[in-house]
């Protein structure tokens, strides 16, 4: 899932003043974690917050677990993650 929307905040406009408009993109990443599904969504938010500036909003999309021997190896979920777009201008 990849795009890019278009979102205006028009909570102020009872006092005529409109922010901009912004544009965001989402992308999805994946965290894993032996510990937790909460751990593996941690270590994909902090993971990618070293690579892309002013993230806004991670949605969980999909958990699941890989099994070894009967038992849980790892927590995986997988995050739709947006930020704020920025233009090369």
């Amino acid at each position: 899932m990849c795009g890019v929307g278009s979102l205006t905040d028009k909570s102020d406009e009872s006092e005529g003043e409109q922010m901009a408009d912004s544009v965001y993109r989402v992308t999805e990443i994946i965290g894993i974690s032996s510990e937790s599904w909460e751990q593996a969504a941690r270590n994909a938010v902090e993971t990618a917050a070293t690579r892309v500036r002013d993230l806004r909003v991670a949605e969980v999309v999909r958990q699941d677990l890989a099994i070894e021997n009967g038992g849980v190896k790892n927590y995986r979920v997988r995050l739709a993650i947006s930020f704020k777009y920025e233009s090369s201008e």
